[in-house]
């Protein structure tokens, strides 16, 4: 399976470029909310990237079909054309990074590494698991 990745050890300084660069992807503005990746403040201080585990949640909670896995990469995701925006997706997302603006369709982290090519302290990776 395809994913986003934190490395170990790596020290993020909330410059917000990863963010910058997946909401700019998906929504072609810069926004906090409207990227699949979040800052949030981190146990020991400092900050900690927020990213997508592919757990699948938010295809078991999507009533529509809208929802799939890509049997080839395992990575989840949202068919925008069978979206209808109701949120439940987000509700049922345990690291939060779903997105939801109003009068889109949903989207979620696909693995594609924009914001990991972004990230100036190489903090992100996409790794198989």
């Amino acid at each position: 399976m395809k994913k986003l990745a934190v490395k170990k050890n790596a020290q993020c300084m909330a410059c917000l470029e990863c963010v910058r660069a997946c909401s700019t992807a998906f929504y072609k503005e810069f926004h906090q909310d409207y990227s699949c990746i979040q800052i949030v403040a981190g146990k020991a201080g400092g900050a900690k990237p927020m990213t997508c585990i592919q757990c699948g949640k938010c295809m078991k909670v999507c009533e529509h079909g809208a929802i799939t896995q890509n049997p080839k990469t395992g990575v989840y995701m949202v068919n925008k054309k069978l979206c209808v925006g109701c949120g439940k997706c987000v509700e049922a997302c345990p690291m939060k990074v779903m997105v939801l603006k109003e009068g889109s369709a949903a989207s979620k982290c696909i693995a594609c590494g924009i914001c990991a090519k972004a990230c100036p302290m190489e903090v992100l990776e996409i790794v198989e698991k």
